[in-house]
């Protein structure tokens, strides 16, 4: 049978990657009870990172770009949390998204709505969530945006 999430990410011509390997000494996700704790997740397409400052060489809507590229790793790391079952998602509950930025740049916002506008559009209510957006002096590998997640699971 085909995951209905995944259906909806195919109808959005999305299908998800294998998720990305951690690159230090820690765990890609933690489950304690039905939540699933996502570590950060960095802006990547196709395995090329995307790199760059808000503020400087990139702008507000290059980095909400960044910023749903980590949402669909942060799906990949929930779909190999959830042994290859999306659809055992109940809800997202809270999103960090951290961009590369800066002091001047303060639409942090409005990148990271690249990320939250991306689970509602695939998740629906499901994909309601709450968030924090801040600016960083700088991210590993340059990147421009970094987003961690908690997920609900049945």
């Amino acid at each position: 049978m085909t995951s209905a999430i995944e259906s909806r990410l195919a109808e959005l011509g999305v299908t998800l990657p294998d998720a990305p390997a951690p690159a230090a000494n820690y765990v890609p996700f933690v489950i304690t009870g039905n939540t699933v704790y996502v570590s950060g997740q960095i802006s990547q397409s196709d395995g090329s990172l995307i790199t760059g400052r808000l503020g400087d060489s990139l702008s507000a809507e290059q980095g909400a770009t960044a910023a749903r590229a980590c949402a669909i790793s942060l799906l990949a790391q929930l779909k190999a949390a959830c042994d290859g079952d999306i659809d055992r998602l109940v809800r997202v509950v809270k999103l960090t998204g951290f961009v590369n930025s800066t002091p001047e740049f303060t639409d942090q916002p409005k990148v990271i709505n690249g990320c939250s506008d991306f689970m509602v559009e695939a998740l629906g209510d499901k994909g309601k969530h709450a968030r924090s957006a801040v600016s960083a002096a700088a991210l590993p590998l340059g990147v421009a945006v970094e987003i961690e997640g908690i997920f609900e699971i049945s």
